[in-house]
């Protein structure tokens, strides 16, 4: 894994770290101070901007909720003091009185680098800390769309990381073939060609108006046969579409098979993405187990003996993982050198993982 992508992925489970502590505070009243800093902006307008906000707060009538804000407000400010410039993608800044206890003061402040630029500028006193900036950056940001189709269904879906969101789903009464000659069967073959041309046009129209709505990076048309490649050669897709239209590839299958084979016979087009890292993580895993397992490590008793061995190449966590759990193993692999790769609760290799313990290992060296 190259520097700046391991770089990147620290950052990211240190993202996901804040805000999985973040959420769960909740404050009586509206007390938890939100603070977002845009890249470039003078922190010290911002200080300026908390110095007023804490007057403000001054005249709130209740006691407690008082406190809490101003000295949720002045802690943020000795925080920011410490910057002497804003970071290259900005800053988010939270701080509040965390405790459970009614009348008892635990006054803490949060800062954190974003791993993209933030582009607003924020000031939020809530009951909750407003971390939904913080969040649109962790999302999957590579949206692929799929289409499988035949002659008797057709199904649309998009694909986001290695989840599929099916999106849309029909079949057709276009019948297979008759045994029938001479001028009927010409009737036939003729009225199963319109109603054949009819179906084209029904996909075509929802392959328009759904990737006319949805922004994707591409769009992969698969299915049996050579229906997919007729739908391309009529006039059933829009040019602006069409030219979105990154891969065709064959599948045995449509519905929801269909859609699983297409993302396996796409690799080639995905390998660039983390769509495929996750896969081929838990394939290699998985070929190592059957020919090798000296290789391998899994459940977590032995995974946590390999780390402390240090002989862990790879760690694979599964992120359905209890936050506390998963946050564990990324410091162990942390402490260790390993490199670390969480895969998706909806993907295929999340439930092989699951099914493991979630959590495994691929070796340096036998242990």
């Amino acid at each position: 894994m190259e520097g700046e992508k391991k770089e990147l992925q620290k950052k990211k489970f240190a993202m996901k770290r804040l805000l999985s502590e973040l959420s769960k505070y909740r404050a009586r009243h509206t007390e938890l101070i939100s603070v977002y800093i845009p890249a470039g902006f003078q922190i010290q307008e911002i200080i300026n901007q908390l110095s007023e906000e804490a007057g403000t707060a001054r005249n709130i009538k209740s006691t407690t909720t008082r406190k809490n804000v101003t000295s949720a407000i002045e802690k943020m400010i000795g925080t920011l003091r410490q910057y002497k410039r804003t970071p290259e993608n900005g800053l988010a800044a939270f701080s509040g009185n965390v405790s459970e206890k009614e009348g008892v003061m635990d006054v803490r402040c949060w800062t954190i680098e974003p791993i993209e630029p933030l582009n607003i500028r924020i000031y939020r006193c809530d009951q909750t800390f407003f971390l939904d900036p913080l969040k649109e950056q962790l999302e999957v940001k590579v949206v692929y769309g799929l289409v499988v189709m035949d002659r008797r269904e057709a199904d649309i879906a998009l694909l986001k990381g290695r989840q599929i969101i099916p999106l849309w789903s029909d079949r057709s009464f276009v019948p297979g073939k008759f045994k029938v000659g001479g001028q009927s069967a010409a009737r036939l073959s003729r009225a199963i060609e319109g109603m054949a041309k009819d179906w084209y046009s029904k996909v075509g129209e929802m392959i328009n108006k759904i990737f006319s709505q949805e922004k994707v990076k591409g769009i992969i048309l698969g299915g049996p046969g050579p229906t997919k490649e007729e739908l391309l050669a009529g006039n059933y897709i829009q040019t602006n579409i069409k030219k979105q239209i990154i891969a065709v590839k064959s599948t045995g299958y449509t519905g929801e098979f269909g859609l699983k084979e297409l993302i396996e016979r796409s690799e080639d087009v995905l390998s660039k993405e983390e769509v495929s890292e996750e896969a081929k993580a838990m394939q290699t895993f998985l070929q190592l187990l059957s020919t090798r397992s000296n290789l391998v490590a899994y459940t977590e008793e032995k995974v946590i003996q390999a780390l402390n061995q240090k002989a862990v190449k790879l760690l694979l966590l599964y992120e359905g993982l209890p936050d506390e759990k998963l946050f564990y193993f990324i410091d162990l692999a942390d402490q260790s050198g390993a490199e670390v790769i969480t895969i998706t609760k909806e993907s295929k290799e999340g439930q092989q993982l699951a099914g493991l313990g979630g959590v495994a290992a691929i070796l340096r060296y036998a242990i």
